[in-house]
Formats: C-alpha cells, structure tokens, sequence
C-alpha cells in the first residue's frame, strides 16, 4: 500500500511531500490501520482551516482525504508526521 502526504500553506507557504510504501513492512498493519483511520474521518468532511495554516491531502491508492489545522484528528496527525518524517 502507498500512502502519500501533501502538505500546503503555512505563514511562508512551503509545500511539502512524503510518501511510504508499506508492502514488505514488518509493521505495514499498523501504518495500513492508521491510514484507513485517517482516510475514514477526513473524507466528505470539511477542510477549512484558519489563516495561514497548514493543508492536507492525504492518498491511499485511489483514496484522498482533505484536511486542515487545527482540525486534524489524533490519527491523523500521526500519520502526517509520520509520512512526512519518514517518506521525505
């Protein structure tokens, strides 16, 4: 599975973008599970964010997510940071 981050806007508005591929992972179940956490809460749910806040597309294969600060869900929160930790 390939799990994609993008992240937009921000005060200097600096796109980032992570994406890790879980195939072969010893913990591919726990990304996969987190993943389908974030993808269930964010779709058809409104991604407005405040003023100069961060953006967030997250991609599970033909899944996207849309989400924003502050209104991230602790799942997701977790995977972004962590996609774009480790899928940089």
């Amino acid at each position: 599975m390939r799990i994609q981050v993008s992240r937009t806007g921000g005060f200097a508005g600096i796109a980032r973008h992570g994406e890790v591929e879980t195939s072969g992972r010893p913990d591919a179940a726990e990304w996969e599970a987190l993943a389908e956490a974030a993808l269930t809460v964010g779709r058809g749910s409104s991604h407005q964010g405040v003023p100069d806040g961060f953006r967030y597309r997250i991609t599970v294969g033909d899944r996207t997510a849309d989400c924003a600060d502050p209104r991230l869900t602790e799942d997701q929160r977790t995977l972004i940071s962590r996609v774009l930790k480790e899928g940089a």
